[in-house]
């Protein structure tokens, strides 16, 4: 059999493996009847937890948790005053409909579609996938919100080269989600990491201090090397599963433009210039409170406040555009448009109800804390010794994903158990912590609890009515399993080469 047959073979099988888990996976309820369903078992699960007296001490305060009862009257009680402050008070909704509103004004103007139509139509084909895989990875300069913005956009952006918008929605929720910890500079998630393991640290040795920079060597080579595995999974395995689009959704590519379009584009440029200079002026001003006491931007509340930001801009460039050509001639053409936007969000918003109660009752049962901090301490107890053991310590990491999907949240529960632990061994805090970092990122996109995967599934459903979580899964697999692995070969090849994962940071202390 020649190599390009056996490689087809392959490829076939690979691909076959992927078509079963999405048939599986879409075979499933509908995601709001699985959410409640799984809020159903997490009840259920407490009620029997609570029989045996179940508790687990917090590595990091050394408080003892108690399995709390779901079925019982405390419980009931939390079910039914917590319901629409879990609802409302979720994070992302606000974070979505906040950022929603100015890429849908943006979007209903038929500035991004002209924006496309100048830039990305008329770009190399051959860089279209990359580029907006490398984008997608940097994204994470705006924490979440790249996990929101890139994927629908990145779906536009294929549609409109002849492309199946799913693989562009694929590419660019997997650079965002899945390579959420790489970047070339150094920004919050770092900040807020470091300063957690150097608490934990501070268990053994209070005068080791992790800075936001430890990472940070690493970090600058994953943004390439990830780029072009992102590129590589897209282009050879996720087009070729899903083939030629024939969905329901149709933009018509080969549509004139407006013919103040020019006009527009410039005005929106223009007007985005000037926001950007008042946004810088507010941050560099002697004292501004946009900067942390030390007057940095890592972190700051610059930082933290980047969401409305972001939807001022949309907003300035949606309206500039919009009035040049004439669709916006008052204030309620504008308010018409992003209350369209919305509209369009409210399969999400039906979803979030159902994914913010079970996320609220998993985390108030104490169930998912149980789990990590004992299968902590399992792991622990394997005959692992040297790098194995770190190995093992990322795919556990990869694994517990599926249980608690906070980054910040994880990292503070299991940097106390595991930041002490190696460092009894030799290794160093930062050591430990680019582990974690490439064990939590990897599977991401493949938790449904990840609260953008609801997000993203939505955006997915605007191109294909039928398109399920077993869909969505079924084409984050492939990143996922990709990164992981080039991730840790990566994490390999810097330990044995002696590479620096930082300035001056080794492996060891």
């Amino acid at each position: 059999m020649k190599k390009t047959e056996k490689k087809a073979e392959k490829t076939g099988i690979f691909i076959r493996f992927l078509n079963a888990i999405e048939k599986i996976g879409n075979k499933l309820p509908d995601p709001f009847m699985i959410f409640v369903y799984l809020a159903v078992a997490v009840m259920v699960s407490s009620f029997i937890f609570s029989l045996f007296d179940a508790s687990v001490v917090h590595p990091g305060t050394g408080e003892t948790l108690a399995i709390q009862n779901l079925l019982s009257w405390a419980g009931l009680e939390y079910i039914i005053t917590s319901m629409l402050t879990n609802f409302t008070g979720f994070a992302p909704l606000g974070t979505v409909l906040a950022v929603m509103l100015g890429i849908g004004l943006a979007e209903k103007v038929g500035l991004l579609e002209i924006a496309i139509r100048k830039t990305i139509l008329k770009a190399p084909a051959a860089l279209v996938t990359y580029a907006i895989a490398f984008v997608g990875i940097m994204g994470n300069i705006a924490s979440d919100a790249a996990q929101i913005l890139i994927p629908p956009l990145a779906a536009m952006v294929f549609y409109k080269i002849g492309r199946h918008p799913l693989a562009g929605l694929a590419v660019g929720f997997a650079s965002a989600g899945a390579g959420f910890t790489a970047n070339l500079l150094i920004v919050g998630t770092d900040a807020l990491l470091s300063g957690i393991s150097t608490e934990a640290a501070a268990i053994l040795d209070d005068q080791l201090i992790v800075t936001p920079a430890d990472n940070w060597y690493f970090n600058m080579v994953s943004v390439f090397v990830l780029t072009i595995v992102a590129g590589l999974i897209t282009e050879k395995v996720i087009e070729p599963k899903l083939g030629k689009y024939v969905g329901d959704t149709v933009i018509d590519v080969s549509a004139e433009e407006h013919p103040k379009a020019n006009k527009g584009l410039r005005n929106a440029g223009l007007a985005a210039l000037a926001y950007l200079a008042v946004i810088a002026l507010l941050i560099f001003l002697p004292g501004s409170s946009l900067r942390n006491e030390d007057g940095g931007l890592i972190p700051s509340p610059f930082l933290t406040g980047i969401v409305p930001v972001i939807l001022g801009l949309f907003v300035v460039l949606g309206v500039a555009y919009g009035k040049t050509v004439g669709v916006i001639k008052n204030s309620k053409d504008a308010v018409g448009f992003m209350a369209d936007s919305i509209k369009d969000m409210s399969g999400f918003i039906v979803l979030i109800f159902a994914a913010s109660q079970f996320i609220a009752y998993f985390t108030w049962s104490n169930i998912g804390t149980w789990i990590a901090v004992n299968g902590a301490e399992l792991l622990t107890q394997i005959n692992f010794t040297g790098i194995y053991l770190i190995i093992g310590y990322i795919l556990f990491t990869s694994m517990l994903n599926f249980l608690i999907s906070s980054g910040s949240a994880k990292w503070a529960l299991e940097a106390p158990v595991f930041i002490p632990l190696f460092m009894q061994l030799g290794y160093h805090p930062a050591f430990t912590q680019m582990a974690y970092r490439i064990g939590d990122s990897s599977t991401n996109i493949v938790t449904p609890l990840n609260p953008y995967f609801i997000v993203v599934l939505s955006f997915m459903r605007e191109y294909d009515k039928k398109a399920g979580m077993g869909t969505l899964i079924s084409l984050m697999i492939p990143y996922t399993l990709s990164f992981l692995v080039v991730w840790i070969i990566m994490f390999l090849i810097f330990f044995y080469a002696g590479f620096q994962y930082g300035p001056g940071i080794t492996p060891f202390l």
